[in-house]
């Protein structure tokens, strides 16, 4: 079901965080779907089996965009990205049955349980990482079975994610995409890719059971496409290879931040 809601003063500030999210989904990677759903249950008040779908359908833009702009400086690794999304398709459809059978209260605080548990993982990759790096030659055998194994577990899980709660499985697609240990360029254009593939067959999914609120789509992607747009340009002139430990780190700060939030509220 789509509707409208009546606009509210709050409404003004989406156009604003729509851009950020962009911003930094395009430059970080999964194009920030994480975000919107606290965002939306938080701060506008949606109810979350709405703010699922509506998370969703805001994410897109964002996809699209960015993938487009990544595609163009050869950040993407469109191999890798059918691996994993050819299982979180499947992950997709299962999340949405999911999102119906649970209670909003309990939607939330899964949400927020998932978050922590994937930011410990992927704090903890990158403290491995750390200690012990792997050589190019170690890299480059990571292949064959290994990779198909990683990409599937990880691919479902992410397409799981994305049904259930609206996120477009940022946190999961990240945690694989790093886990290959390929360049930080590569982890973010190639999760765009799997993040827009999984965000559409949830949608699709989600239309027969949710309510999409287009009058917060219409305001967050104001933002959004804007954002998503300038990401690309501005990675392709930042050096990472210094500061991608960093990143990781703050990124799963972020995650442990809002995952409790969503617990405690």
């Amino acid at each position: 079901m789509i509707f409208h809601s009546t606009i509210e003063p709050v409404y003004l500030l989406l156009p604003f965080i729509g851009f950020v999210i962009g911003l930094f989904g395009t430059m970080l990677g999964g194009g920030g779907g994480f975000f919107f759903l606290p965002i939306l249950t938080l701060l506008v008040g949606v109810p979350a089996q709405t703010a699922v779908i509506t998370s969703l359908v805001a994410t897109l833009p964002i996809c699209l965009v960015g993938t487009l702009g990544h595609h163009r400086k050869t950040n993407i690794n469109f191999r890798i990205g059918a691996l994993f999304s050819l299982t979180g398709i499947l992950g997709a459809f299962l999340g949405a049955g999911i999102t119906g059978l649970i209670s909003p209260e309990a939607l939330k605080a899964s949400f927020g349980i998932y978050a922590i548990l994937i930011a410990g993982n992927m704090a903890w990759g990158t403290l491995k990482k750390t200690k012990s790096p792997k050589t190019e030659e170690a890299t480059q055998e990571q292949t064959g079975l290994s990779r198909k194994a990683k990409g599937s577990f990880f691919g479902f899980l992410a397409g799981m994610i994305t049904g259930t709660f609206g996120t477009s499985g940022t946190a999961p697609v990240l945690a694989g995409l790093f886990s290959m240990h390929i360049p930080l360029k590569l982890v973010i254009g190639t999760s765009l890719v799997v993040v827009l593939t999984n965000t559409l067959f949830a949608i699709s999914a989600h239309l027969l059971v949710g309510q999409i609120d287009l009058m917060l789509v219409y305001f967050l992607t104001a933002g959004s496409s804007i954002g998503a747009a300038l990401g690309p340009r501005i990675l392709s002139k930042t050096k990472t290879d210094q500061s991608e430990n960093k990143v990781r780190y703050l990124y799963a700060l972020v995650m442990v931040a809002i995952g409790v939030l969503m617990i405690l509220s």
